[in-house]
């Protein structure tokens, strides 16, 4: 249910607020594309800013829009244990198919306190979750033996979002658990390379604008047909390298916008428009791809 080209949905904005009518045709054009699954409330989705009642709010509009047509994955993750508990419950309760499930940030603990965590949440909720392991954003790593342990304890961990850049990590983790696990890449860069390994498929940020390319990409990896998977792996490289040229999710949110998805570019302080040169840089890219005039 949950492998596969799954979008991490990037969160429309308008005048200070959820930009719901774009919410909701940003779902239908990923139903439309053949998107196999949509996280919302992510690091793409600029969950950090977002206040606790939008954050809820997201998660129920996209429940709502959804209407059951594609899985809707919640990023109900925190570095307080009680709050991911609560965001949890709540998704849980207004119907959201998974959670994915952030490693604490800033907070840095040990492997122990990451183990009693996710602990803490499983046993307090039934929603399948899907743990994120990103050291580059939460400035801790959770090891394949921390993720194994808790996966074998827990029948509703059923996944992991692997976001290190360190494509051996799949082969670990599986040695460790077993060749079905839910691996997710993390990077649209490592998609293939992480499929060819042993990942069941991606939560992309290119998805945003691709998403019908970048699904049938893993539907290919998926069949073991990684000779044409690569093909587009290869076509879109460029598109995945300058996606990352400003943080995510600033050039992938520029680039719906100038695409017509979204209605505004508006970002949440402290994240900011891009600068001239790479916005230069994305619309040319935009245009080699024809996805711009």
């Amino acid at each position: 249910m949950f492998t596969g080209s799954l979008v991490a949905l990037i969160t429309p904005f308008k005048n200070g607020e959820i930009d719901k009518k774009s919410l909701k045709n940003l779902i239908e054009f990923h139903i439309e594309n053949g998107t196999h699954g949509i996280v919302v409330a992510g690091t793409t989705g600029e969950s950090a800013t977002l206040t606790y009642s939008e954050h809820e709010e997201l998660i129920s509009l996209a429940v709502e829009y959804a209407d059951k047509r594609i899985p809707i994955i919640a990023g109900t993750g925190a570095n307080a244990t009680h709050e991911a508990i609560a965001l949890t419950k709540y998704a849980e309760k207004v119907g959201a198919d998974a959670s994915l499930q952030i490693v604490p940030y800033y907070n840095k603990p040990t492997q122990e306190g990451i183990y009693q965590h996710f602990k803490a949440i499983a046993e307090e909720t039934n929603i399948p979750l899907i743990l994120y392991n990103i050291p580059s954003r939460t400035g801790v790593d959770m090891l394949p033996e921390t993720f194994a342990r808790l996966f074998a304890d827990f029948p509703n961990i059923i996944g992991l979002k692997e976001a290190t850049g360190n494509v051996a990590r799949v082969s670990e983790i599986i040695s460790l658990t077993n060749p079905d696990v839910l691996i997710l890449s993390g990077d649209d860069a490592l998609t293939i390379p992480m499929m060819a390994v042993g990942a069941k498929g991606v939560i992309s940020v290119a998805n945003n604008i691709v998403p019908e390319d970048i699904s049938v990409m893993c539907d290919l990896a998926l069949e073991g047909n990684f000779v044409e998977a690569r093909k587009i792996h290869d076509k879109y490289w460029k598109l995945f390298k300058v996606l990352f040229v400003e943080t995510n999710p600033i050039p992938v949110k520029t680039a719906a916008y100038l695409m017509g998805l979204i209605e505004d570019d508006e970002l949440r302080l402290p994240l900011y428009k891009m600068s001239e040169s790479n916005k230069k840089l994305l619309e040319d890219t935009l245009k080699e791809y024809g996805l711009i005039k």
